[in-house]
């Protein structure tokens, strides 16, 4: 069974409750906080691997714990999901450039949940700052040489669709914000802009050929790279 510890933040209590009881029948200890306060009390205090968390909260709002949280040096790596509502894109953009990990709209199945919930686990799990390769299938990313292969035949990239595709492919999953793409680009060309983006987006869609759906737009907010 699973033994990660787990915070759930939320000021609907009926939700929270649904929520603690599947994540505790998946094997997960489950932590509850009804407010912003309580949260960072908790996530200071008990050392949660992920937090589950409203940004509509009492007290101090969701995106002001986020922040907090990862600007903490000890707690900078607790992986965070957003519970969000619909057409919150601005708050989950806000929250994805703080650091949160993923996001999940509500209303959302209790089993959609935990299948996010294991799947930021797993990426955390993995994460290698240090990893010189990127294979996925016949797709070879080697960090060092700056080269991409499919089936060990090179694609040809510009040094900008390498490093989007690295920042991308590296934590397959995980949602980018524009802003977040457009930081990890940066020094690459002399002036970018928003939409910049969405052009060396096609272009190595383009160059990826097979694997071009792998890379997935996320409406209003920005792009991932599907596990």
């Amino acid at each position: 069974m699973s033994k990660e510890k787990i915070l759930i933040v939320d000021d609907e209590q009926d939700l929270l409750k649904l929520i603690r009881y599947h994540l505790e029948k998946d094997g997960y200890k489950v932590l509850c906080a009804y407010n912003g306060e309580d949260a960072l009390f908790l996530t200071r205090k008990e050392r949660p691997e992920l937090v589950l968390l409203d940004l509509m909260l009492p007290r101090i709002d969701g995106l002001e714990v986020c922040k907090k949280i990862k600007a903490d040096q000890e707690l900078a790596h607790t992986a965070i999901v957003m519970l969000t509502a619909k057409g919150d894109e601005s708050d989950i953009t806000m929250g994805l450039k703080l650091g949160a990990d993923d996001y999940i709209t509500k209303p959302f199945s209790p089993k959609e949940l935990v299948a996010r919930v294991q799947a930021v686990l797993r990426r955390t799990k993995n994460a290698s700052a240090a990893q010189e390769y990127i294979t996925m299938g016949d797709l070879t990313i080697d960090l060092y040489k700056h080269e991409v292969t499919v089936k060990n035949e090179p694609i040809q990239l510009t040094l900008t669709e390498f490093k989007l595709l690295h920042q991308l492919a590296s934590k397959p999953g995980r949602v980018f914000a524009r802003d977040q793409l457009l930081d990890a680009i940066s020094g690459s060309e002399t002036f970018v802009i928003d939409r910049t983006i969405d052009v060396h987006i096609a272009s190595l869609r383009k160059k990826l050929k097979s694997y071009a759906n792998r890379i997935t737009t996320i409406r209003g907010i920005g792009y991932k790279f599907k596990e």
